[in-house]
């Protein structure tokens, strides 16, 4: 099936005769209630090759996630949904999961009472085992289950999550053989890795398996991998390369959070260049707005 069949018409059709959401939670909404309230809306951007256009800030579910919950997830699915219809009035409409985070049915309530076809979903597949925190699962029944888990025939961004050396190709092929039938098939839009070790960053930014990167960066070397002008200078090259940069752990996962430190980050990030658009924990309104605000001001000088 291509992509230009998938409308939310199509997927509530097959839902009504027996797709399902996997976790059976109540719809909360009915009608949804999307007009835009602030004239401060965060921009989109072309992120890389990849021919996908995001809003510069994709709101992230996975703070301090693992073991398939989050920060995000802890607020309870009422108080989700409404975040993130707030991230769509503010111009927020590219979620980032992870089957680690356990935020996939909580994105699948919300993207019941928006439109489909506005939003970008980027989710991530753990391709081992982590004792204690993940269970290694084959592509298929995972990819199907997180599908029907997010209520949607098709996932705009899939990487595999958590290279960690930089012989992921040859550890995963399996997985990416199966993840370019999916592409091939239109269930996916983009391809990539996200990268927690600086060897694994250097495969993937001149992979041409890959589409879309993952990285970790800031300007105080908070949980990346490597210094800022080392990664940065790998980002460079990645994005000469037409891939799509995401820039992580902008505020090294909660140990930048003081005004100058917010504002050094995210000009250093933003007018770094090399990344496209970044994504950013939030599990309330005020931190939503101060993102939107604070990034579009730096983006306009």
């Amino acid at each position: 099936m291509s992509i230009s069949k998938f409308d939310r018409r199509s997927f509530l059709a097959k839902s009504a005769t027996g797709i399902a959401v996997a976790s059976a939670i109540p719809a909360i909404f009915s009608q949804p209630a999307f007009a835009v309230t602030n004239p401060d809306t965060v921009d989109t951007v072309a992120l890389g090759k990849t021919g996908l256009r995001v809003s510069r800030i994709a709101f992230g579910t996975g703070t301090r996630g693992w073991k398939r919950e989050s920060d995000q997830t802890r607020i309870g699915i009422k108080k989700f949904v409404e975040l993130s219809q707030h991230c769509y009035d503010r111009g927020i409409r590219f979620f980032d999961t992870a089957d680690m985070y356990g935020s996939h049915t909580y994105v699948g309530e919300a993207l019941k009472v928006m439109p489909r076809a506005k939003v970008t979903v980027l989710s991530k597949i753990m391709t081992y085992t982590r004792q204690g925190w993940y269970e290694a699962e084959p592509f298929n029944p995972c990819f199907d289950r997180l599908r029907k888990e997010l209520n949607t025939d098709y996932i705009d961004i899939f990487l595999m999550h958590c290279m960690e050396n930089g012989q992921w190709p040859e550890a995963n092929k399996k997985y990416m053989e199966a993840m370019s039938r999916a592409k091939q098939d239109g269930l996916v839009k983009a391809l990539g890795v996200s990268c927690h070790n600086y060897e694994a960053l250097v495969e993937a930014a001149s992979n041409p398996w890959v589409d879309v990167i993952l990285a970790r960066i800031n300007p105080r070397s908070i949980r990346m991998d490597g210094s800022p002008e080392k990664i940065m200078q790998v980002l460079e090259t990645a994005r000469k390369n037409g891939k799509g940069i995401i820039g992580m752990k902008i505020f090294g996962c909660g140990d930048l959070v003081k005004e100058e430190e917010r504002e050094q980050s995210l000009n250093f990030v933003i007018n770094s260049g090399n990344v496209h658009c970044m994504t950013l924990g939030v599990d309330n309104k005020a931190h939503v707005d101060d993102n939107v605000t604070r990034v579009m001001r730096i983006v306009r000088g």
